[in-house]
């Protein structure tokens, strides 16, 4: 199966493939501090990096390692953030769910809703049987919302990521298709 980053709809978002429109927008989420505290990379300085972003994203799908769509709200399509299955593979039916969303968006549900249509997309095209996610053991926020999807907390990756010096550690949850509830 050849990889096509979809788009999907859901009752508030619009899920889409990257555009070079989005290069100013990426730019602006990846060099908030307050949404970048619990990645593990720092702030984005250089705004080439955006389109930098955008490349590995086309490249991504064009490999079959993975997809990564823009969300936008379908009211006024402004950018929210992006989702992202990665790691892709067929053979175990598997991958990695991962997501980011701009500050002014938090708390209204929308990380939720996007990743939940990324899964049901993930499990009816792709037939994944397991999809995995990380989170730092600070962003008690982002657990909340794999937790409500489902997902499992699995374990801890002990001071797995150091970011600006700082050591943290990530919780693994993993979520099964016979788990899943759509």
């Amino acid at each position: 199966m050849t990889l096509v980053t979809p788009t999907l709809h859901t009752a508030r978002l619009r899920l889409r493939p990257f555009a070079d429109a989005d290069a100013a927008p990426l730019y602006a989420l990846h060099s908030n501090t307050d949404v970048m505290r619990y990645w593990d990379s720092p702030p984005w300085t250089d705004p080439a990096r955006a389109e930098r972003f955008l490349t590995t994203c086309r490249t991504m799908a064009d490999e079959d390692a993975g997809v990564r769509v823009a969300i936008e709200r379908a009211s006024d399509g402004a950018f929210v953030g992006w989702c992202t299955l990665t790691g892709w593979n067929p053979e175990y039916r598997s991958a990695s769910m991962g997501y980011i969303l701009n500050e002014a968006m938090w708390g209204h549900g929308y990380a939720t809703e996007a990743a939940h249509a990324v899964l049901r997309w993930g499990f009816d095209t792709l037939d994944l049987n397991r999809v995995q996610a990380e989170a730092d053991t600070r962003n008690v926020a982002s657990a909340r919302v794999l937790e409500k999807m489902g997902f499992v907390h699995e374990g801890t990756l002990r001071e797995d990521c150091v970011v600006n010096g700082e050591v943290s550690d990530s919780w693994v949850f993993g979520l099964i298709r016979r788990e899943w509830r759509p």
